[in-house]
């Protein structure tokens, strides 16, 4: 199966690179290019994309309000948004995993390491490492701006052990072996998660542990 990828960032000569490197893999194609939010929207419409590689910072509208619009559009349901961050500066991450988004990309990523963070977020998952990922979530929703959100009390007990782990970067398979269940088991318990709390994938399972302080700063 061919991943289409859009690919949306304001510097032409990155946006060639990407290009060129996703072309080169057997299972991926890219189906077109955008230098502003507005045209990522607009394009990922168009193209059908499966997955948008998406610049936060880009004239016009920002990566973050074209993931919103792209999130809450019905027609695209199916397309991912991996963006893009210098991680260190850019703040507006959690912003762009509050928006949809499905992950996050450093830019100055080794090129292998691109092409499976594409296939992994276009599968369906999320890519949410257990070390800075969760360090730089925790910094910025336990800060005193992030706003509160509603607790996951609709959670059974072992849904909320599922969940926490889950904010620790945890995939199915490591989530069953801590706690001494199948995978299947530990697939089901997440996909329920995300039906009770309405999340659209991982990424927004993590931002509800955060939010509703299940995961602390200092516990990862």
């Amino acid at each position: 199966m061919t991943v289409r990828v859009l690919l949306a960032d304001d510097q032409t000569l990155v946006r060639e690179a990407f290009a060129m490197l996703v072309e080169s893999a057997r299972d991926m194609e890219v189906v077109g290019q955008a230098a502003t939010g507005r045209q990522a929207v607009e394009l990922a419409r168009a193209a059908r994309a499966d997955l948008v590689v998406m610049d936060i910072r880009m004239p016009d509208l920002d990566g973050i309000e074209a993931t919103r619009l792209i999130a809450a559009d019905e027609d695209l349901a199916g397309v991912r948004v991996l963006v893009l961050t210098t991680y260190d500066t850019d703040e507006n991450i959690v912003a762009a995993l509050r928006a949809g988004a499905s992950g996050f990309l450093v830019k100055d990523t080794r090129p292998a390491e691109l092409l499976d963070a594409i296939r992994t977020v276009a599968a369906g998952e999320s890519l949410l490492s257990p070390g800075p990922t969760a360090r730089l979530i925790e910094r910025f929703l336990r800060s005193p701006s992030a706003p509160a959100s509603g607790g996951p009390e609709c959670l059974s007990d072992r849904e909320r052990e599922v969940l926490g782990l889950v904010a620790r970067g945890l995939n199915n398979t490591e989530i069953a072996e801590a706690l001494g269940l199948s995978p299947l088991t530990a697939k089901t318990h997440v996909s329920r998660i995300m039906g009770k709390l309405g999340a659209r994938d991982r990424a927004q399972l993590v931002i509800v542990a955060y939010e509703s302080g299940m995961v602390t700063p200092g516990s990862i």
